[in-house]
């Protein structure tokens, strides 16, 4: 009789506490759900070290709170975060009313998920400890908007795959700020692309010659918001920042995917990394302190100068294959363009009818064109089907237009309403973020597709590594 209290006691301590487990889970799943309720999320920046972290907050969104709460170590990242939220607060037209709550101390990371006083945790910066960051939060219950890159080592992409899984098994999202989706002659070469009597079929291309080429200029001192962008010493440090073969080619690589295969599962398997390559651009102390505000180089920079130069490892480019399609993707950082000009950007989709080409060079006055090329076969039949198609997408972008070039080209004019600029695109994947998190879950093939991406880049990065 003594042994059958004791194991009923056990039963239902047992039985106790399943149920406060259930019950725990149950809340934590409540907290999370949202309705689109205005300032039902609340956002934590978690160590802003790169301007897009404010970007996110560029504009406001009924749906999010103004009080935002900072956790960051103490130094000049946080301060240069806070004083761009200060001029988005005190500009003169359409200011934002933002309040930020600030923690620094060496403990941040540890004090947000102690506090939690928010359900979306929003990162830029130090990409080195950016994946640990993702990994704790969304193990924290905790829904995460990051920057590119979420990861930028082989060596760390399963910790990635497993913030994925664990994101999943807590019912919270995972999502990276893919800004380049709203970019509108992507948006328009990849709704063309879609149109078989306009586009063909995707070629397969070769690794001399790929069906997807996209290739990024970028520069390390440019304008943000109207002011020089001081770049912190860290950027340059790619053990830190990342390579450019593991940074800028994020977005590359997820337009490729985006465009070629829109809304189709992909899988590790369906990639296959031909070649990678890398190369420096060179830093004299001149240039570093004109875009750092630093005299001297810090300590751990030493390792990567040829006598007082620079070498940052910031150029890559990867051939592979996904699904059999060959593909290439480059980045080029160099110091400062020209007066007049900008990052550029070049795309090249070659299908069986045409080609679609977007160039931003001279001849655009350095902002993206989209041109069609046709490439062979009845021109006149293939030119009745363009402009068909483009009347057809005048529905959803109106006022967009043909001008013939000559007899087998033509480029697309578009109004300037949808060129809102690189800056408003974030504000833009902020929304779409923001609805995912009513539906309490992103597209089926947002994160298989994600998780293929990184491994891409990473890949890729060890290919270059090996030579």
């Amino acid at each position: 009789m003594k042994n059958y209290c004791m194991v009923f006691t056990l039963l239902v301590l047992l039985a106790s506490c399943g149920g406060n487990t259930k019950t725990q889970k149950a809340e934590e799943t409540q907290k999370n759900m949202f309705t689109g309720a205005r300032g039902e999320v609340k956002i934590m920046t978690l160590d802003p070290g790169h301007f897009h972290a404010a970007l996110v907050q560029k504009n406001m969104f009924d749906q999010v709170d103004p009080t935002v709460y900072v956790y960051a170590p103490e130094g000049p990242d946080v301060q240069s975060h806070l004083a761009l939220i200060e001029r988005f607060n005190t500009r003169e037209e359409n200011p934002t009313s933002w309040k930020e709550e600030v923690y620094t101390g060496p403990d941040y990371l540890e004090k947000m998920l102690a506090d939690k006083p928010g359900n979306v945790m929003v990162t830029a910066g130090n990409n080195a400890k950016k994946t640990e960051y993702i990994l704790k939060s969304v193990k924290a219950g905790i829904n995460v908007l990051a920057d590119k890159p979420m990861v930028i080592s082989p060596e760390e992409f399963p910790i990635l795959e497993e913030a994925f899984k664990v994101a999943e098994e807590n019912g919270v999202l995972l999502y990276d700020i893919m800004t380049e989706r709203h970019e509108i002659t992507t948006m328009l070469q990849r709704e063309l692309s879609m149109l078989p009597e306009v586009f063909g079929t995707l070629q397969t291309g070769s690794e001399e010659n790929p069906a997807i080429t996209k290739e990024s200029v970028h520069h390390f001192f440019k304008y943000v918001s109207g002011n020089p962008l001081v770049r912190p010493a860290w950027f340059f440090d790619t053990q830190q920042q990342g390579e450019g073969i593991v940074d800028v080619t994020t977005h590359l690589v997820d337009m490729i995917q985006w465009e070629a295969f829109p809304e189709v599962i992909l899988n590790k398997a369906d990639v296959q990394v031909l070649s990678g390559k890398r190369w420096a651009t060179d830093l004299t102390p001149e240039m570093f302190t004109k875009v750092t505000g630093l005299a001297s180089y810090p300590d751990y920079l030493q390792k990567d100068l040829d006598g007082d130069v620079l070498k940052v490892f910031a150029n890559g480019e990867i051939n592979y294959t996904l699904k059999g399609i060959h593909a290439k993707v480059s980045v080029i950082w160099n110091f400062q363009a020209p007066e007049g000009t900008g990052d550029t950007h070049y795309s090249i989709m070659r299908g069986t009818n045409c080609n679609l080409i977007i160039q931003q060079g001279e001849k655009e006055g350095y902002k993206p064109q989209l041109y069609v090329e046709s490439t062979g076969g009845d021109v006149k039949a293939f030119a009745g089907f363009l402009y068909n198609a483009v009347e057809g997408l005048t529905a959803k972008y109106p006022g967009i237009a043909l001008e013939k070039i000559n007899d087998t080209q033509w480029k697309l004019n578009i109004p300037d309403e949808f060129k809102v600029g690189h800056e408003a695109h974030f504000g833009q994947v902020t929304e779409k973020y923001l609805k995912y998190l009513v539906d309490g879950k992103l597209p089926e093939w947002e994160v298989p597709n994600m998780i293929v991406k990184y491994y891409t880049i990473t890949e890729g990065l060890k290919s270059a590594l090996e030579k």
